[in-house]
């Protein structure tokens, strides 16, 4: 019969092992462990104020708990279902138009023959990413004002000019577009390293088999690039509703509430602004909620149809 702690003794001997031989990787991985308990492990236990009446005179232990109460007053708010169709609106946009393009990128580029051509797209549209997002909602608030580029160029096909981001109908546009620009280039570069790892005999058999360009991008290099693009797929889907809060806040309006508005900005301002720190935590939780739900579902359905998937 097998002794239980026979399993548990050969754990410990092949983690004995692996460590003497990946010491210094072990050694490397300790910030990171540090950092994740500091920032993200130990703050998940104030998550409880979402279930009290919380009082910074109390603390979180001597503070009132009143249960779901907290929850129910946000699911049968005013503003429930108008933060919620923003929020996934907003995501599905960005998912459907934002999330493609730098697969769309990295394909082009790998199709590039000249180096210093290929070398120049790659920096001009990696750029925008290392610019201060707080510069970036500057530059997109300017170009779409009634005297930005954008309305000159408006006014000179023959349209009305116009402060775009006061406009309700335009937000949402102008978001995902600005999405697109700024991080397009950046998020090319792990599929640009994904098709360096593609075998290059294959191209050499397929043009010797008379395969042109294309068949050669379709039949090789998509097939090659799709775990990639599975995992990052299913990573995205995890965060379908982290709606980035920071260029929502630098841009919305009160005027532009009705579709700008998602759950970050409305926790923001519930717990930042207006002090409502248990309703806030309270809108939190369930975002995070509905984001586990639909990773476990992405990667379910990803592993069932493709067999790629994060576990």
């Amino acid at each position: 019969m097998t002794s239980s702690a026979e399993p548990k003794t050969t754990f410990i001997r092949r983690f004995s092992k692996d460590f003497r031989l990946n010491k210094y990787l072990y050694v490397m991985m300790i910030p990171v462990l540090v950092y994740y308990i500091i920032f993200h492990y130990a703050p998940m236990y104030g998550a409880i104020i979402a279930f009290k009446e919380y009082s910074p005179m109390k603390g979180i232990i001597g503070s009132e708990w009143v249960g779901l109460a907290n929850f129910k007053s946000f699911f049968n708010s005013y503003y429930f279902w108008r933060i919620l169709k923003n929020t996934i609106v907003i995501s599905l946009y960005t998912l459907l138009f934002e999330f493609p393009t730098p697969i769309i990128l990295a394909l082009l580029i790998n199709e590039v023959r000249n180096q210093i051509f290929k070398r120049t797209v790659q920096t001009i549209t990696y750029m925008p990413y290392f610019i201060s997002l707080v510069v970036i909602c500057g530059m997109i608030t300017d170009f779409t004002n009634s005297g930005g580029i954008v309305n000159s160029l408006l006014m000179y096909l023959g349209y009305d000019g116009m402060a775009l981001l006061q406009k309700p109908d335009m937000f949402r546009s102008i978001y995902v577009l600005s999405e697109i620009w700024q991080k397009m280039g950046w998020e090319s570069i792990i599929y640009i390293a994904a098709l360096m790892g593609i075998d290059q005999e294959q191209y050499e058999a397929a043009r010797m088999d008379g395969a042109n360009r294309w068949k050669q991008m379709m039949h090789i290099t998509l097939p090659g690039i799709m775990p990639t693009v599975a995992i990052m797929f299913i990573l995205r889907i995890g965060n379908l509703l982290n709606v980035g809060f920071e260029k929502i806040i630098l841009l919305y309006t009160p005027v532009t509430y009705e579709t700008a508005d998602v759950i970050s900005s409305f926790v923001y301002r519930k717990g930042l602004l207006e002090f409502g720190w248990s309703y806030s935590a309270a809108v939190g939780i369930f975002n995070s909620l509905i984001n586990l739900i639909l990773l476990i579902t992405a990667n379910y359905l990803s592993r069932r149809i493709s067999q790629n998937s994060l576990w």
